[in-house]
């Protein structure tokens, strides 16, 4: 099967669909589909806010002509679609509050690509999900709405996403990329495709479901050893070891690996286990180490307020009515990406002690953040009050270190430092 020029449609315009289109628009017509108008308005005028893409790059880019070689159309006008013959869907795969995998976006985007799918097109996913998930989930979905057979009509891949918000060093282009393809001759056209752009080089699996597999078991993997060094945090802390110096020193041997306390959120580590964690569940098997993981890193955001509190009560603090300060909101670091950010279970564990909290970031959009966890976010730093009881710094965004926290403390005041960024004589305790 051969065609002229390949045009390509990417469905979901955030931190993975964006700088892939980027990136392919350098070198073929790009359609940048999302629902979502806002973004769709921002995009156009040259500007994202997740700050994955310089405005400079994404100008470079945009075109407002479908008839072009090359470039990114981006639009919510599902009939520009129908003009590309590969689609790349990189909508987000969340849970809901019982841990269990959504698909609604990922049915919807199939729904919207299935409308507009044409014969010998190929439809490859980039979102994270089970083993078989995009051949038992996806595909049924694409053939009811194109009218289309499976690898007879038109054909699927899977290469996962392995995008670091906020990691200007390893971008889309610099992580190797894992492809597959719904048959030999469409895998190895899916890779070659993507070879185009990713300068890092491919790594073409043998299946889907493999490809799948690969994706999930990577940030299961993580999480699990942020479980580990969570755990010992706490036995550490009961000894009175400063864990930080612990790791330091078990880290001089060559072959220890490196991981460090700390809340576990976003939409990928603290998500994709239990993607994997269900499909074990559906099939007869109970994933005791990935589901006690993850039971571990989800309770830490408690234990550090829990902690505080404690200590606060030994300095002689009234903990009813109390002031806290909880710098920052995002789930990691100079990222303004609050998906999933486990210091919302700080603030809440506070705030059932009864204390006044106040959440100070630099990133974050007080918009979104009002929207996802109904805070009033502080993005001013002179807006700060004083007198705190507590102040925890929760995300070590680069800022942080040029506050004066001894000018907004009380003289009770306790300090947690969450990721170790403070020096030890300045902090009271941190994981």
């Amino acid at each position: 099967m051969t065609y002229t020029k390949d045009k390509i449609a990417i469905i979901g315009l955030g931190y993975v669909g964006l700088p892939l289109a980027v990136e392919f628009a350098k070198q073929f017509l790009v359609v940048g589909f999302d629902i979502n108008k806002q973004r769709i308005n921002e995009l156009n005028s040259g500007v994202d806010n997740t700050l994955e893409v310089e405005d400079k790059n994404l100008q470079a880019v945009l075109t407002t002509n479908l008839e072009s070689d090359k470039g990114l159309f981006i639009t919510d006008d599902i009939d520009a679609l129908s003009e590309a013959n590969i689609y790349i869907i990189t909508v987000p795969t969340p849970t809901d509050v019982l841990n269990k995998p959504v698909f609604t976006p990922l049915i919807k985007a199939s729904e919207t690509v299935g409308k507009v799918l044409s014969k010998n097109d190929i439809v490859v996913y980039e979102s994270t999900v089970y083993p078989g998930a995009t051949e038992d989930i996806c595909i049924p979905v694409l053939e009811k709405y194109s009218s289309l057979v499976y690898n007879k009509d038109f054909y699927a891949g899977y290469s996962p996403e392995r995008i670091n918000p906020g990691d200007k060093k390893h971008t889309v282009t610099k992580i190797l990329k894992v492809t597959s393809g719904s048959t030999p001759e469409i895998a190895e056209k899916i890779d070659n495709l993507y070879k185009k752009v990713i300068t890092a080089g491919t790594h073409l699996a043998p299946s889907i479901k493999v490809a799948e597999a690969a994706k999930v078991i990577e940030n299961s993997q993580r999480d699990i050893n942020i479980a580990f060094v969570n755990e010992l945090s706490k036995i550490f802390r009961l000894l009175d070891i400063d864990t930080k110096a612990v790791l330091e020193a078990a880290g001089t041997k060559w072959n220890f690996l490196k991981f460090s306390p700390g809340l576990v959120g976003g939409h990928c580590i603290g998500v994709d286990p239990y993607y994997l964690a269900q499909k074990a569940i559906e099939s007869g098997y109970n994933p005791e180490i990935i589901l006690a993981g993850r039971k571990m890193n989800d309770s830490m955001g408690s234990y550090v307020a829990t902690e505080t509190v404690k200590m606060m009560i030994n300095k002689g603090a009234t903990i009813k009515g109390s002031k806290a300060l909880v710098l920052g909101i995002t789930f990691k670091e100079n990222c303004p990406d609050i998906r999933n950010s486990r210091v919302i279970d700080i603030i809440e564990e506070l705030q059932s002690y009864h204390v006044n909290v106040d959440v100070y970031d630099p990133w974050a959009s007080k918009v979104e953040v009002k929207h996802e966890y109904g805070l009033d976010l502080i993005t001013d730093q002179s807006k700060l009050g004083s007198d705190y009881e507590a102040i925890i710094l929760a995300v070590s965004h680069k800022e942080f270190l040029e506050i004066n926290l001894n000018s907004m403390k009380s003289d009770q005041c306790v300090t947690f430092d969450v990721k170790s960024l403070l020096p030890l004589d300045a902090i009271d305790a941190r994981l």
